[in-house]
């Protein structure tokens, strides 16, 4: 394994996801979940679309991103309005302690929103076009997915301290209010 191109690679994937859409769906999704299965769910997510982007080197940049960042957006509106329409808990504060979503479920819907987010993503073109050019598949992929799974456990960890100073139902109202602007960006080809 070269060391230069992994650190190559690290650098300039870990700085594209810092301000990444996909790091704000990891701050929100910690903000209502446990953290732990927030992080296996976006970290595995995360993996696979590296393994896609190696995988399919160059060929990747030929898929039309514009078909997918509009998938992409439509499901953060879709879970904003079930984010927003949630019924209230019966107990606020201590019904989130009280029946915490399964570790499976929250794990299985963050590596869904993060999965989707991804496709057509920077990050993923980025990691496509750097193994295409070193011919490294298995430095490029886990440099890669090591820088990529550093930014989900800082996004995870800053949500999760969030949460800890929001109550439970403004959480999920800010939650719904950024998936609504994330999806909108997203529609409009801001992202």
């Amino acid at each position: 394994m070269d060391f230069r191109i992994f650190a190559t690679v690290f650098g300039v994937i870990f700085l594209a996801e810092l301000p990444d859409k996909t790091a704000v769906a990891a701050v929100v999704l910690a903000t209502r979940h446990r953290p732990m299965p927030v992080f296996v769910g976006t970290a595995l997510a995360l993996v696979v679309q590296s393994l896609v982007a190696v995988a399919a080197g160059g060929l990747l940049s030929l898929l039309p991103a514009r078909p997918v960042h509009i998938a992409a957006g439509l499901l953060f509106l879709i879970s904003a309005i079930f984010m927003w329409r949630r019924e209230e808990e019966e107990e606020e504060g201590a019904a989130d302690a009280a029946h915490p979503e399964g570790f499976r479920a929250a794990a299985w819907k963050s590596f869904l929103v993060v999965f989707i987010a991804e496709w057509g993503d920077l990050t993923q073109l980025g990691t496509a076009a750097l193994a295409a050019r070193y011919r490294a598949p298995v430095t490029v992929f886990f440099a890669a997915s090591l820088a990529l799974c550093l930014v989900a456990a800082i996004a995870v960890f800053i949500g999760n301290r969030l949460s800890a100073f929001l109550h439970p139902r403004h959480t999920q109202r800010v939650a719904a209010i950024v998936f609504v602007l994330l999806g909108a960006g997203l529609l409009l080809g801001l992202f």
